[in-house]
């Protein structure tokens, strides 16, 4: 017997071996019922099954929360800083996972096991439907969320709301957190940088004297007060600087008059595209390179941008020295640092 007589459905070519325009349809396989549909007490199963999913979500961003608040600045003690903050991030990771699973795996459960499974298909039109069709598609909504049951699954219902509402906690806890309880959101425009500041080496701490920079050299720079913040962490990724030493002779501009010492020059480490640590510094060009996604910036004139992404120079630090030789900062630096966002004023 041929091809062709087992599948009523298959076309005979052209005589020129082509195949023809259009295929007949071929229909929808036989439908399968699912244990629920059959058995009253699987289906109830299945309803208890997706309450509980959600029900983990629910507990997750209320763990969630818990491990916000009862983790967060556990110490002070700078050496015990890092081991708290892996800790804090490990349970706030692992709660946050399972707020998310919860709602995912639950909604998916409900569409498998409790909602119509019946296979449906339409023809293509064509992207601009009329009245009529768009009635149908308003009505194919109002039946899907009939089909759900969930005007007559109370428990369920409270379930998904509850997942949902509670959800946003776990995105909101952090962002009030981070801004603080006055919500003064210019505490990010500032950092630890203020007039007689000396420059520190970073991680040591040391103060660093500008007889200790030669021309080509370059130090990773912290304020040296740090460990004396509240935050000392917070503080460190917003006052992080790159110091390099050129030839005064090399130095086109600066982004203010006298901000430099002796071709002794200080600028953000952070990127002005995504806030990646600027720390290549190619010596010949002056070039500094984020390895991020490769903005570079010209150290030798203003750190302006000569290629890349970022879309403005890196912030630099006014600096001078004290009487003892010490690199200072003349003041915080005149515009924030990090990537540029909507609030910004120059």
């Amino acid at each position: 017997m041929s091809t062709h007589d087992n599948n009523p459905h298959e076309l005979e070519p052209h005589g020129d071996g082509s195949l023809p325009d259009r295929f007949e349809n071929p229909g929808h396989p036989e439908h399968h019922q699912r244990l629920g549909d059959l058995d009253p007490k699987a289906n109830k199963k299945a309803e208890r099954q997706v309450l509980a999913l959600f029900t983990v979500s629910v507990v997750g961003t209320i763990a969630f929360a818990v491990a916000y608040f009862a983790l967060g600045d556990p110490t002070t003690d700078p050496t015990k800083i890092a081991s708290a903050t892996r800790t804090e991030n490990l349970w706030l990771g692992l709660t946050l996972a399972f707020a998310l699973l919860g709602i995912g795996t639950g909604a998916v459960h409900w569409a498998k096991t409790l909602m119509n499974d019946h296979e449906m298909s339409e023809e293509r039109h064509a992207i601009a439907s009329d009245a009529e069709s768009r009635e149908a598609a308003v009505q194919a909504l109002q039946d899907g969320a009939a089909d759900s049951g969930i005007s007559r699954r109370g428990a369920l219902k409270g379930a998904v709301i509850g997942a949902l509402a509670l959800f946003p906690i776990t995105i909101a806890l952090p962002l009030i957190g981070n801004i603080g309880g006055d919500w003064n959101v210019g505490k990010l425009k500032h950092t630890m940088w203020k007039k007689g500041t000396r420059l520190a080496r970073d991680p040591s701490g040391r103060a660093i004297k500008a007889s200790d920079v030669t021309i080509g050299s370059v130090f990773h720079v912290i304020p040296e007060n740090l460990e004396e913040a509240e935050h000392p962490l917070d503080e460190k990724a917003k006052a992080v600087v790159l110091l390099i030493r050129l030839d005064p002779r090399d130095i086109r501009s600066e982004q203010g008059e006298g901000w430099s010492y002796d071709g002794i020059v200080a600028y953000s480490k952070i990127c002005t595209h995504v806030g990646c640590p600027v720390a290549l510094y190619e010596q010949q060009t002056h070039h500094l390179l984020c390895p991020c996604h490769q903005s570079t910036f010209d150290v030798a004139d203003s750190a302006k941008v000569v290629f890349g992404p970022a879309k403005r120079a890196l912030p630099q630090l006014p600096i001078t020295v004290d009487d003892e030789g010490y690199l200072i900062a003349q003041s915080d630096f005149h515009e924030p640092v990090g990537p540029s966002f909507w609030e910004r004023k120059k």
